[in-house]
């Protein structure tokens, strides 16, 4: 072989150096598998919330190893009043958007468009990465449950949004990805949230922005996981560790603030879930360095799940609110006002 010859076989593509993406390309193959690809921005302005989350789902009783469910809900908050939401059948592409697939030109913006079944609420936006994702992280539990996830804090969405009526969005946000097998009663509880800075330049990554994770599973605390990660004008540069990361919460959100989804979850006699934190602070330190998120809770929306391993739904509680982000990193002291989405999840348990 020639050494043009070899050049130019290193220059074709290769298929088998990993996955298109966003996640391998392996089947589902237990009820309790799946994949998830999830979305949270805030407006500039911080008037305006949307949570998106589309699924594959593992094979249903009965059904044949490697078929999967899909699913993508979409929820819009507009300043006060209660959330809207889509239905779990809101269509959407397949796959839908994500920092996660390859190739991925950096700054090249992608569109992503989600739509209710009856037209509203409905989003087409052109989604841009200016940030880069932080470690993957895994957490056990439960005999053999697991799951794994990746975030990346600053991305810009620009487009528009439907609820009532059509209207322009200049957004940024954070994008997720989690894999792994797991039902909802084993994994008992997690609170996760997630601030930019939203007062940065519209076109460059957030000065500061921050992402926060806490699982505490049903069956034994030791399982429990926690992090905390800072970024910097699109680069992580603290990961700190559930020893170093400690949470306290204080009052409770008003019930009236806190509306539910999808709209049919209200027709299935759902039972009441456990009260929101009116106030939540996490705080992170190693060494000198020091990070404290501060949440003050505004607005809720309780995202009903079903069970599959029992008749107890899970729930998922989209919070939007006002924070502040402080701390220090190698000397260097820091303070933003901004606002921020916070979920609170739990709810089911084993009969």
């Amino acid at each position: 072989m020639t050494s043009f010859e070899y050049t130019n076989r290193l220059a074709k593509p290769r298929l088998g150096l990993g996955p298109a993406g966003p996640f391998p390309d392996t089947p589902l193959n237990d009820p309790i598998d799946r994949r998830w690809l999830h979305y949270a921005f805030l407006s500039r302005d911080g008037k305006k919330a949307l949570v998106a989350n589309s699924s594959w789902l593992g094979p249903g009783e009965n059904e044949p190893p490697g078929t999967e469910r899909f699913a993508t809900i979409l929820l819009l908050h507009d300043g006060d009043g209660p959330w809207h939401s889509s239905q779990f059948n809101a269509r959407t592409e397949r796959p839908p958007w994500s920092a996660f697939s390859r190739p991925h030109a950096h700054r090249a913006p992608q569109s992503l468009t989600i739509t209710s079944a009856n037209g509203s609420p409905a989003v087409a936006l052109e989604l841009q990465r200016t940030s880069r994702n932080c470690t993957s992280q895994c957490a056990f539990f439960a005999n053999h449950q697991h799951l794994r996830w990746q975030s990346e804090t600053g991305v810009l969405a620009k487009g528009t949004w439907t609820t009532d009526t059509e209207q322009s969005v200049d957004l940024v946000g954070y994008h997720e990805r989690v894999r792994g097998r797991w039902g909802w009663p084993d994994l008992g509880e997690w609170v996760f949230g997630f601030a930019n800075d939203l007062g940065a330049d519209p076109d460059e990554p957030p000065e500061w922005a921050c992402v926060f994770t806490f699982i505490r599973p049903e069956a034994d605390c030791r399982e429990a996981t926690a992090s905390m990660m800072l970024w910097h004008r699109g680069r992580m540069i603290r990961h700190f560790p559930r020893r170093n990361v400690s949470f306290a919460v204080r009052g409770e959100l008003d019930r009236d603030r806190i509306s539910t989804a999808p709209p049919l979850a209200t027709l299935l006699g759902t039972g009441a879930m456990s009260p929101i934190p009116r106030r939540l602070a996490i705080i992170a330190r190693q060494g000198d360095d020091h990070v404290v998120l501060d949440f003050d809770a505004d607005w809720a929306v309780r995202i009903v799940i079903p069970s599959e391993t029992s008749l107890h739904p899970f729930s998922v509680h989209e919070v939007v609110g006002a924070c502040l982000l402080e701390g220090s990193v190698n000397g260097r002291r820091f303070a933003v006002e901004t606002r921020g989405i916070v979920e609170f999840s739990g709810g089911a348990h084993v009969d």
